[in-house]
């Protein structure tokens, strides 16, 4: 199934800096919401051109990415669902052939209660949200070859420093102390990604999907595990979680947490936005339409200090005579995408 003409019609809010160098990179995240509820039901379904899976492959297509860092997609051992994917993509005209996924903590069995209703083996007793292993999880498509990936996703949340662990109003360990002894800090995964550059340079992809903040009673588990997976980011730049950042780097995921509006830690956002190790192209921009509550800015693409913004924008496109759009069709979140000068 493909969109001419809502491809025709779609725009993207631009921003341009510096005149552009003689490479740029451009670097992208969507949150294309492919998961679904059992394994092996997003491969039938882009096998099957299934509406949503080909606007999602039409939107990525438009939107040419050199690199593009997905959430909401299933994770399968010999990743044959994303392969899939890559494949509808370039059939629309954009090859990305070096890929990575790895299982994510999403519907990985603790064995435990891990969310403290009382019973165990539901998807909230998974290491992230899930029914299924690797239900809703990361994946990086890219032009260029991906080097040795860095993967903080085993670290325990009690293991962070700082760490904001959530108690019952008596003080004890929410919701006991033996699941926190085994609770991970991502609710999906935390990667490094290394892009090598056809110059033989390398940039540094920082990817990550955490927890939304909400779902949760008074303690707040999803608002303080939301809050530490965004600030996970600040300790890796400081270099306190077994060695200093690599630079340039592009931090591009979906935080969950818009700065200003909503429900979470809205500071800790704030504070990684207002980092002098990184830039913000499209402040105030939003990037997601929630129904029923509206829009709001959680998805982000943040170079790093030192490299040169050339343009910035988020794919909100306009519908065609027949109000239907390929980005509208795919996703409740927007495409966000930025051009480095990597020369």
């Amino acid at each position: 199934m493909r969109f001419g003409r809502a491809a025709a019609s779609l725009l993207s809010f631009v921003t341009v800096s510096t005149p552009l160098g003689a490479q740029t990179v451009r670097i992208a995240t969507f949150n294309a919401e492919l998961s679904r509820e059992g394994p092996g039901l997003m491969l039938r379904d882009i096998r099957a051109g299934d509406a949503q899976a080909a606007a999602v492959a039409e939107v990525i297509a438009l939107a040419r990415p050199d690199v593009i860092a997905l959430q909401g997609i299933d994770w399968d051992l010999d990743g044959v669902a994303l392969s899939a994917l890559a494949e509808a993509v370039a059939e629309r005209g954009l090859a990305l052939p070096h890929r990575f996924a790895a299982q994510p903590n999403a519907g990985l069995a603790s064995g435990l209660d891990l969310d403290g209703d009382g019973r165990m083996g539901g998807p909230g007793d998974s290491q992230g949200y899930g029914a299924f292993t690797g239900q809703g999880g990361l994946a990086v498509l890219s032009r260029f070859p991906i080097g040795e990936v860095r993967d903080f996703s085993a670290l325990l949340w009690t293991d962070l420093p700082g760490a904001r662990l959530p108690v019952h109003a008596d003080g004890r360990p929410f919701p006991s102390a033996e699941a926190q002894e085994v609770q991970r800090l991502s609710s999906t995964a935390h990667w490094v990604v290394p892009v090598m550059l056809p110059d033989g340079s390398r940039l540094d992809v920082l990817t990550f999907h955490a927890a939304p903040p909400v779902f949760d009673g008074p303690e707040d588990r999803n608002g303080l595990r939301n809050a530490d997976e965004i600030a996970l980011w600040g300790h890796y730049l400081d270099g306190t979680l077994g060695g200093p950042a690599s630079v340039p780097f592009v931090l591009a995921g979906d935080a969950n947490l818009d700065p200003d509006r909503g429900e979470g830690r809205r500071e800790v956002i704030r504070a990684l936005l207002a980092d002098e190790r990184v830039q913000d192209p499209l402040a105030g921009v939003d990037t997601v339409v929630w129904e029923g509550v509206g829009a709001r800015r959680v998805d982000y693409v943040l170079p790093s200090a030192g490299l040169r913004v050339a343009g910035a924008g988020v794919v909100w496109p306009a519908p065609d005579e027949a109000g239907h759009a390929a980005a509208l069709v795919a996703s409740r979140h927007r495409l966000v995408w930025v051009d480095v000068a990597a020369d």
